[in-house]
This record gives structure tokens, sequence and C-alpha cells, in this order.
């Protein structure tokens, strides 16, 4: 990189501080220019910051040499008053010494691209960035701390001899090589197919609780699913009314429940349409429900044990069923549902129990998964599905290309081959900043 940007690294608007971040060739001397003289390495300094004899501010600043920055190159930051005007004057101070405004994710990208970084490394920045919940923030430091990375290279170096011995047979086939090459190079790869399938196969644990579950509220008019929307999100989400047909469209909020991702859904009443917009909001509160990982399905107490049809046929292993409006019949027996009242509060510690047993049985272990992406499972998917074509090739030669595709497959998680294709779009994840 020949070109020195800066960047607002903290959220804009007023606030007590305000960090500038500057990377590039120029980065000291334009720090050395603004705070009167370069203050030592990776030290806090108090510097009265001027430009051209205009006064900037009272801040502490940073230098980071490279190599031993984020970035790899040298590096400046800037700890202001958040004024804006104090923000607005740095960078214009900034920009008149000939710096640009980085792009998003260009910090990061100069890291990756300085070595400071590889690919998971990145987007584990990424989604610790844009965590909210404790069991994101978990997944994201294991990552950040190298966990596939890691576990990449086993396998990779486990590829790497079973070439070794491949290709040994192929051009020194004159040569007295051991007779067993051959079983040694399946048995090495069959090993890696099977811990390949292991980490694979589980219900893709680490991709959901990078997302986050969904949870969608089902259930005919006026059976309370905008109350329990409203009491869920502990603030008035959705509009509550006793006329049916209030909620026409989907709302949506997302909660952090047992320190798991939740995003929970009021739907329109399931009923034959008034309308057509109330037959729109009708059909994505179907389609939502189809796509949901849980579904909470709500009858009215005073009508239980009947059930609306409507309603019934969405029951299925991910659902949760709730009798509400319970206060209004107290004395009513209710057997094989949650028995639930918001008014009351009766019955909503076991409904938290249980939506809080159903997450967990779908998430449990992703603090421990290693596959938090689509592209880490579809290039751990490629390359077992070289291996096997190894194993089943007609040809030592061919065999051979197998395990170097297979190997090369691997080396796409961590950016270790030709990853120009991927860059945009994992770098278009980030801030401006960062």
């Amino acid at each position: 990189m020949t070109d020195t940007v800066y960047a607002l690294s903290t959220a804009p608007g007023q606030a007590g501080i305000a960090v500038i971040r500057v990377t590039g060739p120029q980065a000291g001397p334009v720090l050395a220019s603004l705070a009167g003289s370069l203050p030592p390495p990776r030290l806090a300094t108090l510097a009265r910051l001027t430009h051209l004899g205009d006064p900037l501010d009272h801040a502490l600043v940073l230098w980071f040499p490279g190599p031993k920055s984020f970035t790899g190159e040298d590096l400046a930051e800037f700890h202001l008053h958040g004024g804006r005007s104090v923000v607005v004057g740095v960078m214009a101070a900034l920009a008149a010494q000939g710096l640009r405004p980085a792009e998003a994710g260009e910090f990061t990208k100069r890291a990756f691209l300085s070595g400071r970084l590889d690919l998971t490394e990145v987007e584990a920045l990424a989604d610790l960035v844009a965590a909210e919940t404790s069991s994101q923030r978990r997944q994201a430091l294991r990552q950040e701390g190298g966990a596939l990375v890691r576990l990449c290279e086993q396998w990779r170096e486990r590829l790497v001899r079973a070439l070794a011995l491949a290709e040994a047979a192929i051009d020194f086939p004159e040569e007295e090589l051991p007779d067993h090459l051959d079983s040694d190079v399946k048995s090495i790869v069959m090993g890696i197919i099977e811990d390949l399938a292991q980490h694979l196969e589980d219900n893709r644990r680490g991709e959901r609780l990078r997302a986050g579950l969904t949870l969608v509220i089902l259930g005919a008019p006026n059976v309370g699913k905008s109350s329990l929307l409203n009491w869920l999100a502990k603030r008035d989400v959705a509009i509550v009314s006793e006329e049916a047909g209030t909620t026409r469209d989907v709302i949506e909020v997302h909660l952090d429940l047992a320190g798991y991702p939740l995003t929970v859904i009021d739907t329109a009443g399931l009923r034959e349409a008034q309308g057509t917009i109330e037959a729109e909001g009708v059909r994505r509160a179907l389609a939502r429900a189809e796509q949901a990982d849980l579904k909470l399905v709500m009858f009215d107490a005073l009508a239980w044990p009947t059930q609306d049809i409507g309603s019934a046929w969405l029951i299925d292993r991910d659902s949760l069923v709730v009798v509400s409006r319970i206060d209004l019949c107290p004395e009513k027996p209710i057997h094989g549902a949650i028995a639930l009242s918001v008014k009351t509060g009766q019955g909503t510690a076991q409904l938290l129990e249980g939506l809080e047993a159903e997450i967990r049985k779908r998430l449990v272990g992703s603090d421990q998964s290693m596959i938090t992406r689509p592209r880490h499972r579809a290039a751990l998917e490629e390359c077992r599905s070289h291996l096997g074509q190894s194993l089943l090739a007609p040809s030592p030669d061919l065999a051979a290309e197998e395990l170097r595709q297979a190997a090369r497959a691997l080396g796409r998680i961590s950016g270790r081959v030709e990853v120009e294709e991927l860059l945009d779009v994992i770098f278009r994840e980030f801030c401006i900043g960062k």
C-alpha cells in the first residue's frame, strides 16, 4: 500500500471520546505535524493538536510503527474529545495533508494483505463487532483465536504427507519403495474424511448461532400474539386491540434469550381474510412459519380444548403450544400445552423455560463449533468430495490431482491460496474505520 488513509473508528455523533485512525507510510509525519513531535511507540501521550496554527484539541495520541501494528503498516491513533467540531476539524487537517478517507473494511483488509490476519480471523473480527449475545461473542473469540485454522492446518499436514507418498510412487516407480505406500495414502485420506464428517454433520450450529434463531408467533386473531410479543420485548412493539385483524404485517424483534440470539416475529391472525391486505398478511405469516426455526402456536383458553384448524395444522416438532388468556378461565385444566396469561404473569416462567430448552437443543455446542460461515462449509465439503474422488481415481496421477485439489480447498478457508474473488465479499461487511 502506497497511500495513507484515515477513518473515524468510533460511532459517529456526539460522545465523550472519538478515535480517528491513520495507517500508511505518511502516518508518522502527519502525526508529528499535528502533535508537534512523534510520541514514543505504543505509549499513550497527551498532545496539543494544531494545524497551520489553528488549535484542534488536547488529545491522547498513539504511534504504532509497522510491522508491529494492526495493519502491519505505520499506524497512528488520535483519541479526541467527541464533539462534532473536533472530529471534523482533525479529519479536515488530515485531508489537507493529502490523506484520503478509508473505504469500508480497509484497515482490516490491509491487515490481511500484510499477513497480520488470515481470512478466518478477519471474519471473526467482523462477527465480534456484530455480536449481540454472549454466545455469539464466545464463538467469535474462539474463531479469532484460530480454532478453525489450526484444525485445517492439521488436516493439511496430513494431506501433504499423503500427497508426498502418492507422488513418490508416481515419480520414482523404479526405486525400491515400500509396498504399503498406496494403503498408507488411503488410510490417511479415510481418516481425514471421517474427521471432516464429524464437523460437517453438526446441524449447522455455528452458522445458526451467528445468524440467530427465528421464532414465529402464530394463531387466530385476538389470542394475544401481539401482547406476548410486547411482553417478550419488554416494550410496546405491536399495537394491541380487541379489534380482530389489527396486525396486518410481520413485526420482528431481536432478543437475547439465555445468551442466545433470537428473532421473535409477530404475524397476522390466521383466519378467512377480510380483504386483500389481510390476505397478504396471512400469506406472509404462513411463509414465515415455513422458514422459522421455532413456532409458538397460540390458542384461546375460552375455546380450549377446541383448536382452530387454521393454527392446529402448523403444530409439529418445532412448535410450542400455548393456551393464552388463561386469566379469563383460571380453573380450566390445560393439558399438553403451556397455560399463559400475559396480564397476570401465569405461565410466563414456564414459557421462557420451554423456549430456552428448545434454543439450547438447537444450539448446544455452538461455542465449540468450528464452522461459522457457509463458505467454510462449502470449502470443507469440496475437500471431502476431492478426497472421496481420490479413493476412486483410476490412476495414481488422477488420485494425486484430487489430493492437490483437496488441499487447495482447505487453503481457501485461511486464505493460503488465491482468494481475490473472496475479498470484496468479506471486507464489505466491515464499517468504516475497521
